[in-house]
């Protein structure tokens, strides 16, 4: 494997398509737990979620850089 190969598809994971980005765990803001989760956030959208084991309330988006931010409720 040459150098120029590490990092040549690193890139891939970061696209998203026109159904937003999903979520495969999230660390929760307020505890730090870690969350599984199958769902979607939706481009200029948000969904809201709950902490499975603080049981605190996020409003979850996207930022203009694909980013995931929560905010809670």
């Amino acid at each position: 494997m040459s150098s120029s190969d590490w990092g040549q598809h690193d890139d891939d994971d970061r696209q998203r398509g026109p159904a937003g980005k999903k979520l495969r765990d999230w660390d929760c803001p307020s505890c730090n737990a870690n969350n599984p989760s199958d769902e979607f956030v939706p481009e200029k959208k948000s969904l809201e979620l709950r902490c499975n084991y603080c049981g605190v309330e996020f409003r979850v988006s996207l930022s203009e850089e694909g980013r995931v931010k929560f905010k809670e409720i």
